[in-house]
Parts: C-alpha cells; sequence; structure tokens
C-alpha cells in the first residue's frame, strides 16, 4: 500500500466519525424536548401535576389546532412579528452605525460611553409608561420599546467587534493609504461581523420579551394580548399556547440568525 493511501485513510475515518456524532447530537436534540413533553404528560394523567395550572400537553396541541384552524392565533403572531421586526430595524440599524463609529473613534468612545454606560442598566420594561405617554397606546409605542431594547444590545455587541480587531490589521489598512470608508468596510466592519451577530441574537431575545410585555399592557392583539387575555378568563391551555409560539419564534430566529452566519462569516470555524 502506497504512503498516499495509508493518509486517505485516517481522513476518511475521521470524517465519517464527525458526521456520526454531528447525527448524534441531532437526534438527541429531537429527543430530549420529545422525552421531557412524554413525562409532562403522564405526570399529568397520573395527577402528580395539577391541570389546572399544568395541563397535558394533548390538551395544548388541541387548544393550538383550534386556534390554527380559526385564524386568532395566526392574526396575534402576524402582529407581534410585525412590531419586532420594525423595532429590529429601528434600533439595530442606528446601533450598528454608532457601534461602529465609538469602535473606531476614541472621541466618539469618550462623547457616549457615559451616557450609554448610566441609561443601559435602566428597565426596558419600566419606561412603558413614559414610551406609551410619548407615542400612544398604538404600534408606535410597541415598535419603540423593542427598539430601545435592541439599540444597546446591538451597540454594545458591535462596538465590542471593533474594539477587539487586531490594531495591526487597522494599522496595515491605514499604511496602504485606505481611507476611513475603506477601513470601515473592509476591516471594521467584517472583523465585528461575529460579535454584531451575537448583538443581534440577543437582541431578538429581549424583542419578544418586550413585545410581550408591551402587548400585554396596551394592544389589542399580539401574542402578549392573547396570553393576558387568557389569564382574565382563566384558559390556561391559551396561555401555554402564546408561551409556546414564544418559544418557537426565538428557536427559528436563532435558526436563521446561524444560517445567515454561515454565509456571511465563512471563515469562522464551526463547533
Amino acid at each position: 500500500m502506497s504512503r498516499s493511501s495509508e493518509r486517505v485513510i485516517p481522513r476518511a475515518a475521521t470524517s465519517s466519525f464527525v458526521r456520526r456524532v454531528a447525527v448524534g447530537e441531532q437526534l438527541i436534540a429531537i429527543v430530549s424536548p420529545l422525552l421531557l413533553i412524554a413525562l409532562w404528560e403522564a405526570l399529568v394523567r397520573i395527577r402528580i401535576l395539577d391541570a389546572r395550572f399544568f395541563p397535558a400537553p394533548s390538551s395544548i396541541v388541541g387548544t393550538f389546532t383550534s386556534l390554527i384552524v380559526s385564524g386568532e392565533l395566526l392574526l396575534h403572531v402576524g402582529a407581534s412579528l410585525k412590531r419586532v421586526l420594525l423595532g429590529l430595524l429601528a434600533g439595530g440599524v442606528p446601533a450598528l452605525a454608532l457601534g461602529l463609529a465609538m469602535g473606531l473613534s476614541r472621541w466618539a468612545r469618550a462623547a457616549l460611553n457615559p451616557i450609554i454606560s448610566a441609561t443601559y442598566p435602566i428597565p426596558k420594561s419600566a419606561i412603558l409608561p413614559l414610551v406609551m405617554l410619548i407615542f400612544g397606546l398604538g404600534d408606535a409605542s410597541k415598535v419603540a420599546l423593542v427598539a430601545i431594547g435592541v439599540f444597546y444590545l446591538v451597540l454594545i455587541n458591535t462596538m465590542a467587534g471593533v474594539l477587539n480587531i487586531q490594531p495591526i490589521f487597522l494599522d496595515v489598512g491605514r499604511n496602504f493609504g485606505a481611507s476611513r470608508l475603506q477601513v470601515f468596510r473592509t476591516i471594521a466592519f467584517p472583523g465585528a461581523l461575529p460579535l454584531i451577530f451575537a448583538g443581534l441574537r440577543l437582541g431578538l431575545g429581549i424583542a419578544l420579551i418586550l413585545i410581550v410585555i408591551a402587548e400585554i399592557v396596551g394592544a389589542r392583539s399580539g401574542i402578549g394580548y392573547m396570553i393576558w387575555q387568557a389569564w382574565t378568563i382563566f384558559q390556561v391551555e391559551r396561555m401555554y399556547v402564546g408561551l409556546v409560539v414564544i418559544a418557537v419564534l426565538g428557536w427559528l430566529a436563532a435558526l436563521i440568525i446561524d444560517a445567515v452566519e454561515r454565509v456571511l462569516i465563512p471563515w469562522r470555524p464551526r463547533r
């Protein structure tokens, strides 16, 4: 056997092992939630869990199906998604630009860091009354609250991403006569992308939390409104449907962000 063939065999075996591990991880990711749901169903049926507060998954699925068939659930989900997407754009775009500027400029950091540090810890739900006073009871107040929550997470992560770029890369760009725009476009922005996506992932999570809070307080549609209405008439299954929908939306958002990240950051190692 030649030396080249001796080298190929271990590589093929390693590749096959990696594929098996990946398949095993996917199976575990699918089976573990199903086992948890089956355990929940069993505990309710043998009356260890109180069905008034923890209804069986089978009854939740039945309520979910009826809400889908009636179109009510799609109406609420569509209203919440519209507000979340508008809030992401309204808060994420300026945060991205400002975070890049603060990462590249000492003067911008010196001027804005105290303001960001002072206002970031303020609970976003605590300013909802003020936001509603300014923007009214319509969609604008919900979008504004989501935008405020997303803004800080995207800005801080973007600035950290730029600051984590090794100075030698910025020095090389300047030494070769790159303009500020070229440094921004070819060095700062690509270098900060991993942490920008981390900020977007965190921002989407906080956006879903804030939209539910905003819709509970003052709305006539949305997942938060549906959960609150279910509580007022003690329809616990509807409440759980709303919670499950929020969880599924968060999971789908993470999958979409991961897919986009793989396309835009192909050089980042995957684990």
